[in-house]
């Protein structure tokens, strides 16, 4: 029997696995696993099949697996926004020379408007999307990543859903999607509490972090910098990967005293944590070898077989979060820094390690039900304290997670601004629908071994100022000069208006609006071309416009419109419209 054709918003959805029941309800198409066979359901797995008429010139956004991959550009000449695609050399997701896949969701801007092919639920199979000609037309094909599990061996034949959207705005299409979504995936209490504001010792010292680099900067906030309200202790405080209640050297009266220490002065203390992996010399890989993903022959899987192997401390081996005393070690460790020692919000990093493909306890299981697994271990051991997830899988994400980072580590250059500007931009409409984003650390000031011209911090000042989110300072704070104090001044009056992110009108990044209350509005501009850019801004009515940063006025009398030209090469402005 065949499956019936559905149309989503106006398109044609056809299905074209016979294993699959698919159900069509609030404008989304649900499947369910139906075969009588037991054979391998591969990384490949096409379920939807969607015929387009595709401009070859229009502008595309697809998302990554892992937080580090994003794809812009055409339909014709896809542009990778991040250092780390998915099929990159390095990460090994999926092979290089295979057609490009967008997962999560794939956004098409044509001039008739927006269209958005998007998956809402994400328990146990990765979505994604890949765009073939075929009969002479453009056609968006849907895949699920079986993982090549075999359906007798799974818990549940559900399979996940995915809709198509049309809209004549950015911000329709975004705001449609994200309550779609969240249908599929409550968000947690803390997405739409406001955002943390503080600092985080990683871009200051790096893993060099000491006890008394801590207290040297909680001085400075208690003394100065008052509105900084959380403390961030990075990388560094442990003695190895995967022992985190065992602190290094570095910290001679121990992480629970220094973190109660903080509570005691009146800041909110914050660790770092990588939770799913262990490096070889610490004691739970010694003593639990048992609790860690296997490759099929027996031998212990480490990250570098079969992706990114990681950034230091490494081999990375995997806990194998479907096993049960894994599970509950997890919440333990969590409990313990929450419990004992006062910790009230974790940056959980390197979760997309979680996810890795391996041979599990559980059988029929994939990374993605593991990572879950894992995720929920943590929040059960979290209570009520907020979770970061950071390198994480996207959409394995979601409903697990208060706040998301969304970019690449920061760097103080101009190439790593465009680079974060443009990665955060594209997944600013995530902010408190799906969870707050994190756009990364603020970086002022330069350091002895890093730095660059002051244009620069102020191109990475207005992409903060433009995407709202967390607002934690990664420079040392006993060095902050005038620029970087009055930007945070600034940036702490933004916040308190107004939590939300600006909107953007085109995937072209470059101008995006945000009312700040009912008498001003906030526009930002950029340029990350070789050529200057005018752009003509338009208000509802005759308004004073301002420079946002210096409060210089830019028109002599109420006027509707102001045109203005960005200087060539990275460049942007932030006006401040008064009606």
């Amino acid at each position: 029997m065949m499956n019936p054709l559905f149309f989503l918003c106006g398109q044609e959805s056809i299905p074209v696995q016979t294993d699959l029941i698919y159900e069509f309800q609030n404008d989304q198409i649900s499947m369910h696993f139906s075969g009588i066979h037991n054979l391998p359901i591969n990384d490949h797995y096409l379920i939807l099949q969607f015929p387009t008429q595709l401009e070859h010139d229009a502008k595309i956004l697809g998302d990554g697996f892992q937080m580090l991959a994003q794809t812009g550009g055409k339909v014709d000449s896809p542009q990778e926004i991040g250092r780390c695609p998915d099929n990159s050399p390095s990460y090994r997701i999926y092979s290089e020379h295979a057609k490009k896949r967008f997962y999560n969701y794939l956004v098409i801007e044509q001039s008739d408007g927006f269209t958005l092919f998007g998956f809402t639920s994400c328990y146990r199979f990765a979505g994604y999307f890949e765009i073939h000609e075929y009969q002479g037309s453009m056609n968006v094909m849907a895949f699920l990543d079986g993982e090549f599990t075999h359906p007798q061996d799974w818990a549940s034949n559900r399979m996940e859903s995915l809709t198509v959207i049309k809209a004549e705005s950015l911000a329709e299409l975004y705001e449609l999607y994200a309550a779609k979504v969240q249908q599929q995936h409550p968000i947690r209490p803390g997405v739409k509490q406001d955002a943390p504001i503080g600092w985080c010792s990683w871009y200051a010292y790096y893993a060099d972090v000491t006890e008394k680099n801590v207290l040297d900067n909680v001085e400075v906030m208690c003394q100065k910098d008052s509105e900084f309200e959380w403390v961030l202790l990075d990388d560094g405080y442990q003695a190895f990967m995967g022992d985190w209640l065992t602190p290094s050297d570095k910290f001679p009266n121990g992480i629970k005293a220094l973190l109660q220490d903080i509570k005691a002065k009146g800041k909110k203390p914050a660790i770092w944590i990588a939770p799913f992996i262990a490096q070889p010399e610490s004691d739970i890989f010694k003593n639990h070898p048992d609790w860690f993903v296997h490759h099929e022959n027996g031998e212990l899987l480490k990250a570098e077989d079969i992706t990114y192997g990681g950034w230091r401390c490494t081999p990375w081996y995997i806990l194998d979060t479907s096993k049960q005393e894994v599970q509950i070690h997890l919440t333990e460790v969590i409990h313990t820094m929450r419990e004992e020692w006062g910790v009230e919000l974790f940056k959980l990093d390197a979760n997309y390690w979680g996810t890795l493909k391996g041979k599990r306890t559980q059988s029929g299981i994939t990374g993605i039900e593991a990572y879950r697994l894992g995720m929920q271990a943590i929040t059960n051991g979290a209570g009520d304290a907020l979770i970061l997830g950071c390198n994480a899988p996207m959409w394995p994400s979601l409903g697990l997670v208060d706040a998301m980072r969304v970019s690449d580590d920061v760097e103080r250059n101009p190439q790593r601004f465009e680079q974060i500007a443009k990665e955060t931009f594209y997944r600013s409409w995530q902010h408190r629908k799906l969870w707050q984003i994190d756009p990364d650390c603020v970086t002022l000031i330069s350091l002895s071994n890093q730095g660059t011209e002051r244009k620069y911090y102020e191109f990475h000042r207005n992409v903060i100022l433009a995407s709202g989110g967390l607002a934690l300072s990664g420079d040392p704070l006993p060095d902050l000069n005038k620029f970087a104090k009055k930007t945070w001044k600034n940036i702490l009056s933004r916040l308190r208006l107004t939590q939300e992110a600006a909107q953007f009108t085109s995937l072209s990044n470059r101008h995006c609006t945000l009312t700040l209350n009912h008498q001003h509005e906030l526009h930002c501009l950029f340029n990350y071309d070789d050529e200057a850019m005018e752009h003509t801004l338009v208000a509802d009515q005759p308004s004073i416009w301002r420079d946002f940063w210096t409060g210089e006025q830019l028109n002599e009398e109420p006027t509707q419109m102001l045109i203005l030209t960005l200087d060539s090469g990275l460049n942007s402005k932030a006006i401040l419209v008064s009606n």
